[in-house]
């Protein structure tokens, strides 16, 4: 008897909450909670925010291809706040254009363990693949894709500072990987090299705000997602 074949992987409607940011006929901002994964793959199949997506929109852009409907850019697992979706392909190209041009405004808010000593501060250095540890990216190496983070302390607390970090490219854990380069990781971020914060359960990292021009009309947009409940908990404690 010959083997069945795998499954082939298909994203599948689910019936999951959404919170929208923002929407019109090319896009929908979404408010992603930490812990969901934006589409499936490595042993994840449902629960992503793809299957919430599918369910509440039906059809979005395929530009991405059959797995990542309308997914124009992504979010770490853990980390929460504003990410958005192209409902058609001319607003994904579009979309994808200013991303790669660098034109759109990435803003996070991050805890970061210990005391940053400067108000403000710019990160330029490439990012790669650990050769060691496979799930982890490095700013030790030479090489690597180049990025830059830059950053402002908001507020000091005894152990910890947060920071608005605006990023101008987008690499894998890229606020992860500086912000633990200058030996200030970011709460909870134990991959990292962060102390585990097990009434957290995340890390504290946020994506704040996002600016772009909307694709058919040109016109400004600044989406804002606030600081999510468990974080700004966590904050009131400290």
């Amino acid at each position: 008897m010959e083997p069945a074949e795998p499954a082939p992987l298909q994203a599948t409607a689910e019936a999951i909450p959404l919170t929208t940011l923002y929407e019109d006929t090319d896009l929908v901002a979404i408010d992603k909670p930490a812990g969901m994964v934006v589409h499936a793959g490595a042993g994840v199949h449902s629960g992503t925010l793809v299957n919430a997506l599918l369910h509440r929109f039906g059809e979005l852009s395929g530009v991405g291809g059959a797995m990542r409907p309308g997914i124009v850019h992504r979010l770490d697992r853990y980390t929460s706040g504003v990410l958005l979706v192209a409902k058609n392909d001319a607003a994904h190209r579009a979309l994808a254009e200013q991303f790669s041009g660098r034109q759109v405004r990435k803003v996070y808010l991050a805890l970061v363990q210990g005391e940053v000593k400067t108000e403000s501060g710019r990160i330029e250095r490439p990012i790669a693949r650990d050769p060691v540890h496979r799930t982890r990216m490095t700013a030790r190496l030479a090489e690597g894709r180049a990025a830059w983070s830059e950053y402002r302390v908001l507020r000091r607390f005894v152990g910890f500072t947060l920071l608005e970090v605006r990023i101008g490219t987008g690499r894998t854990h890229q606020i992860r990987v500086h912000l633990a380069s200058i030996k200030h990781p970011v709460v909870g971020d134990t991959l990292y090299g962060a102390v585990e914060q097990p009434d957290l359960g995340r890390y504290f990292l946020h994506a704040h705000r996002i600016e772009f021009q909307q694709p058919s009309t040109g016109e400004e947009i600044v989406v804002v997602s606030p600081l999510a409940p468990e974080l700004e908990a966590w904050l009131e404690r400290l």
